[in-house]
């Protein structure tokens, strides 16, 4: 079978079923699993899907944004892994910014007790949270994003200009090997650019279902920050791990 013949059924298996693996490709196609391997990655590089573990997804419009609940139901047990691994990360005398998400919410849960810490954030939703476990925290004003419940605007940017952070925690849409982390909001979009170049480290926190999606606004450069994910395909962790530094939490 001709390789753009091959490449027209792998992505009508994709429009009709959102994601397939290696296997199913091999046996609709008659071909060998490393031919299958290789027409997946250039198919990715082209930018028609992208890779998952075993197999490959249907990428997402690069507008569309699931809202607070959406996020909140999926993925949650890897969302708590990472979020763990995060908190770890914070030290005594930090002064960290997080931002509005849902893994960054999971993060609250597991901050160190009895450490004097500072948290600044856009997300009304870590609030509560945030107060409840005695920490202090700065809110930064601005527009009240209904969707994911995020201040964003000029005045979340001017208010998030004053400080400095040693540490920031940050959660995107899409990471991509060529085009970096983006999100779908360009004003959510520069207020997560904004906090990076603010902070003295600086992390992503993504599930693995964010490898390879493209959202409509730039972020910043995989060499920007370090991602912590749970477990993702070997392939993708070795050509990721080219650009930036990544922490695989496993179970």
């Amino acid at each position: 079978m001709l390789t753009p013949e091959r490449h027209r059924i792998i992505l009508d298996v994709l429009k009709e079923k959102q994601s397939v693996k290696i296997q199913e490709l091999v046996d609709l196609t008659n071909s060998s699993e490393s031919t299958i391997r290789r027409d997946l990655t250039q198919l990715e590089e082209e930018k028609y899907l992208k890779r998952i573990h075993g197999g490959a997804a249907l990428l997402q419009g690069k507008l569309r944004e699931p809202n607070i609940i959406e996020k909140s139901a999926k993925n949650l047990h890897e969302k708590k892994r990472i979020a763990q691994e995060a908190a770890s990360l914070v030290e005594e005398g930090d002064c960290i910014y997080m931002d509005a998400g849902t893994t960054t919410l999971q993060m609250v849960e597991f901050l160190p007790n009895g450490k004097e810490i500072v948290v600044v954030t856009n997300g009304l939703t870590l609030i509560e949270p945030l107060m409840n476990k005695g920490i202090k925290t700065y809110l930064i004003g601005g527009y009240i994003k209904p969707l994911t419940g995020a201040m964003i605007g000029r005045g979340a940017m001017t208010a998030l200009e004053q400080y400095r952070f040693d540490k920031c925690f940050l959660g995107v849409n899409g990471i991509h090997i060529e085009l970096g982390f983006t999100t779908p909001d360009p004003e959510e979009a520069a207020i997560k650019m904004t906090a990076l170049l603010l902070s003295r480290e600086k992390y992503v926190l993504a599930d693995h279902s964010k490898f390879g999606e493209i959202s409509f606004s730039n972020i910043a450069e995989l060499s920007e920050a370090k991602i912590i994910t749970d477990d993702v395909d070997k392939d993708i962790l070795n050509s990721y791990g080219k650009n930036t530094e990544i922490k695989v939490v496993n179970e």
